[in-house]
């Protein structure tokens, strides 16, 4: 997995959004403020980089994080973000 996948802030979105659950590419991209197209190809990256998963379900594609490791890397790595932008102090 490559750490610049989450050095944008639409892949993040969409990324966060699919912490609790599955979405399509209308759901992602409605939570992520973008265009289906602009959604289906930061899926593309994500799928790549292995990130999320996508199951058929009829015509749509639904996601889906890619296990419980992607999930804690997230909230990690979004919590150190917020500790940087607040001045929160570390904690080990």
């Amino acid at each position: 997995m490559s750490f610049t996948m989450l050095a944008d802030p639409t892949r993040v979105r969409m990324l966060w959004a699919l912490r609790d659950g599955e979405l399509d590419v209308a759901g992602l991209a409605a939570t992520a403020n973008c265009r289906p197209t602009v959604a289906s190809q930061h899926l593309s990256k994500l799928r790549l980089a292995g990130l999320v998963e996508a199951t058929r379900d009829g015509r749509r594609m639904r996601y889906r994080l890619r296990g419980s490791h992607v999930r804690a890397l997230l909230a990690e790595a979004l919590f150190h973000a917020d500790h940087q932008v607040t001045g929160t102090p570390t904690h080990d």
